[in-house]
């Protein structure tokens, strides 16, 4: 085997779970990651990738490894970027196993990632999370587990990968009510939960009496934890029946994720710091957080407030005739 077969290999059981102790979706990120990589350098060495060196995995080489996936598989800049964190994390490793190729690792750790647009970000407001919570039959078990999932989504703002860790004893429903969490990074904590919350959650345990502690907290009808695309699944569901009463909702795409958003956004309109909100969500520094605050139109009403010319009326601009209020919504 050349010197790029056994790297990877050691990268993976080595660097990424003896050392990193790195989650199963990190693991399957990377290795994905790596047989695109490996299956595009065998077109375009001819080489089969166990015959392939690191000088073969150059900058130019995944340079244009980075423009295939993008102009050929479709993907965003955001997906580009994921790829490349990746790569750039297996040669700091190859830097300390080879020093040999070090020139050839340089060029590739020089690689930046691309800048790309944000979205902005999308959440409900009230009345869209009042219709959705709605959705569900709870006549049926179904429906209310699914309202149940929901009710807890919306406040804890978990995500998704956490929601469907959930454990029955990572419940606690006592003084000091809270759930625990297994974040990215394998990062512990405990959002607490409000009175409605947990009675919403202590009636949905009542439906698993019997149930042991290491059994899903939000199981599919055969006992197994869902999955992210059930989930996706689910929430898509009771989108399209809360719709048919809250106009709003079909011009919003709703995923999982924008209920985390919501909770950040209910958070932030309730004056949390940020700071705070960064902490509730997991995340690792308060970067990510910030979007929240460009996404938040009271605190930029309130700006404007500060700003507005001696004697105008503070507050946001509405046209005076419903023929103006059209045409501005164009």
């Amino acid at each position: 085997m050349s010197a790029l077969a056994p790297t990877v290999q050691a990268f993976f059981t080595e660097r990424l779970i003896t050392q990193r102790n790195a989650s199963p979706h990190t693991i399957a990120a990377y290795r994905d990651t790596f047989r695109l990589l490996l299956r595009f350098a065998q077109d375009q060495t001819g080489k089969q990738p166990f015959q392939l060196d690191l000088d073969d995995l150059d900058a130019p080489l995944i340079g244009a490894f980075l423009t295939h996936l993008e102009q050929v598989r479709g993907n965003n800049p955001r997906t580009r970027n994921a790829r490349l964190g990746a790569i750039h994390s297996f040669y700091r490793f190859a830097a300390l196993e080879h020093p040999e190729h070090a020139h050839t690792i340089a060029r590739v750790m020089a690689i930046p990632t691309k800048r790309h647009q944000r979205n902005t970000v999308s959440y409900l407001d009230t009345g869209e999370i009042t219709a959705l919570l709605a959705a569900p039959d709870r006549r049926t078990w179904l429906g209310r587990r699914d309202h149940a999932l929901m009710v807890l989504m919306i406040q804890t703002g978990i995500r998704v990968s956490e929601l469907t860790g959930l454990r029955i004893g990572d419940v606690h429903l006592g003084v000091g009510a809270h759930i625990r969490v297994t974040g990215k990074g394998r990062k512990m904590r405990s959002p607490t939960l409000t009175h409605e919350t947990v009675a919403v959650i202590r009636a949905w345990l009542t439906e698993l009496r019997g149930g042991q502690p290491d059994q899903p907290l939000f199981p599919t009808r055969q006992g197994r934890p869902l999955s992210r695309y059930t989930v996706g699944a689910i929430i898509t569901r009771h989108v399209t029946t809360a719709a048919v009463t809250c106009t709003t909702l079909p011009a919003k795409r709703i995923t999982p994720h924008t209920l985390r958003h919501t909770n950040a956004m209910l958070l932030r309109a309730n004056n949390v710091d940020i700071a705070t909100i960064a902490l509730w969500l997991g995340h690792e520094t308060t970067q990510t957080t910030h979007i929240y605050e460009h996404a938040d139109p009271a605190l930029k009403e309130r700006a404007i407030a500060r700003t507005a010319p001696l004697g105008a009326k503070p507050g946001r601009y509405h046209a005076p005739d419903e023929l103006l209020a059209f045409l501005e919504a164009l």
